[in-house]
């Protein structure tokens, strides 16, 4: 390669620990990074809402009166919180369990398979993930808001 084709080659931006701060808010996340880091961001979501899912269980299967209170702390509201406050923590619940649920087939498939560990498949597959994980919280977003 001759000197003049090296001077005229774009410089790639350097990324240091000096200014880690600027650096990260221009830094672009590729898709498979994404699902990674979101993969763990809804496992921790629920764990940590763990005990409103089990609250939710038992209130939903115990009595027709607990069931009663169920539906009416989704409508009416409960602890002071509006119904729909209650939605939306459930609305995140189901968004983190698709989520996960997809990344983790998605993991299993790339240790099983070893031709599916492939810069394309990793981009293609996150993407995937990403998409399907809000198309179907979409859905089953508007079903929980009475849409349909």
């Amino acid at each position: 390669m001759s000197e003049s084709a090296t001077t005229t080659a774009k410089k790639r931006p350097e990324f240091r620990n000096i200014h880690a701060f600027h650096d990260l808010t221009t830094y672009r996340l590729p898709p498979a990074g994404l699902v990674s880091i979101l993969h763990r961001i809804s496992g921790a979501i629920l764990f940590l809402l763990m005990p409103f899912v089990i609250w939710m269980f038992d209130t939903s299967i115990s009595s027709e009166i607990s069931f009663e209170r169920f539906k009416g702390a989704f409508n009416l509201g409960m602890l002071g919180l509006p119904g729909v406050i209650w939605k939306l923590v459930a609305l995140a619940l189901i968004w983190a369990y698709l989520h996960h649920f997809i990344a983790g087939i998605r993991y299993l498939i790339m240790d099983v398979s070893h031709s599916a560990v492939s810069k394309e498949f990793g981009k293609s597959s996150a993407l995937f993930t990403l998409a399907a994980g809000v198309l179907l919280t979409l859905v089953l977003g508007a079903k929980l808001f009475g849409l349909y």
